[in-house]
């Protein structure tokens, strides 16, 4: 795939998944066999990221991230994204009731694509920063 076509999934996937919280982009964008590295206890499957979207969005009903980076490898068909996301936290996220804080952390994501959909993810957010901003952990 061309550098253009992968970062053209990655930006629907953005645009669909976590501009707009639209579960059914993961059902158009992942592959049948699509792998979460970081599932967080979810099944590692396109069933369990869905689940991880809704919880979310449910958390953070106005989730919304950008992508500050794109890098695209057409040899491996990765995609590195750095992204930065806002929210503000009005259902149970974690097990913790809602505080009503809004919160803006960053993360990362790579993605390997195969005949445009995605099949693998690995992908970190900054934890600590959003324990800290809903007041949940020791400050720094």
């Amino acid at each position: 795939m061309s550098v253009e076509r992968l970062m053209a999934v990655v930006r629907e996937w953005m645009e669909g998944v976590w501009q707009e919280g639209d579960e059914t982009a993961v059902d158009r964008l992942h592959a049948s066999d699509f792998v979460d590295h970081n599932p967080a206890g979810r099944a590692p499957d396109r069933e369990g990221f869905k689940e991880g979207v809704a919880e979310l969005y449910r958390a953070f009903p106005d989730f919304f991230a950008e992508t500050e980076d794109l890098i695209a490898d057409p040899l491996t068909g990765k995609v590195a994204l750095r992204w930065a996301a806002t929210g503000t936290h009005q259902g149970i996220f974690i097990g913790v009731p809602p505080t009503g804080k809004r919160i803006a952390f960053r993360g990362i994501e790579i993605l390997r694509i195969e005949n445009d959909r995605i099949v693998e993810r690995w992908g970190e957010w900054d934890s600590f920063n959003i324990m800290e901003q809903l007041g949940l952990t020791p400050t720094r």
